[in-house]
């Protein structure tokens, strides 16, 4: 499997390298870094002054070159009626997304004596592992270690692991 990384406005390297490194330690894939991208236009609400993540899902398979697709943004997004979503993605979908925006909140809660910017880096691996685990055909796992237990929260994104639990792995491969 080749997955593409669609980053859409200002995406620093360090968060390229880590989606990077999370997607091939799971799914033992490809992966490739697309060209910078603009906000797609026509994006933005106002009302809400956040972006539809929808748009930017349709952005990352248009354009990435993978079979599987995920754009990264540090815009703040958000889908129908949810008030923020870290990421988005259509199940057996070719394209997806996750934002930094709220990943980036300093603090685990006390979860770990960890760094602020490595909590970020793990928020950041597991988000890009769930996401493209939902365009695989993965919906949401009841087991809350796994990565593709449903986490509204960040603390809830910190508490869980990296990796699928054994039940979604065998699904996958």
């Amino acid at each position: 499997m080749h997955v593409d990384i669609v980053p859409v406005g200002d995406v620093p390297p360090a968060v390229k390298r880590e989606a990077s490194s999370g997607l091939r330690a799971v799914y033992d894939c490809n992966v490739t870094i697309h060209n910078v991208q603009e906000i797609p236009e026509g994006s933005y609400d106002s009302s809400r002054g956040q972006y539809r993540a929808e748009e930017f899902i349709e952005l990352a398979g248009r354009i990435g070159d993978g079979d599987k697709n995920i754009a990264i943004t540090p815009k703040d997004l958000f889908y129908r009626r949810r008030n923020y979503v870290f990421g988005l993605a259509y199940l057996d979908g070719n394209g997806s997304v996750i934002s930094t925006y709220r990943l980036q909140t300093s603090s685990d809660g006390g979860i770990a004596s960890k760094p602020a910017s490595e909590v970020f880096s793990d928020r950041v691996r597991k988000e890009v592992v769930h996401e493209i685990g939902h365009t695989l055909g993965l919906e949401h796992c009841d087991n809350n270690r796994c990565v593709m237990n449903f986490s509204p929260t960040v603390r809830e994104v910190d508490t869980k692991e990296q990796n699928l639990c054994g039940s979604c792995s065998r699904l996958v491969h």
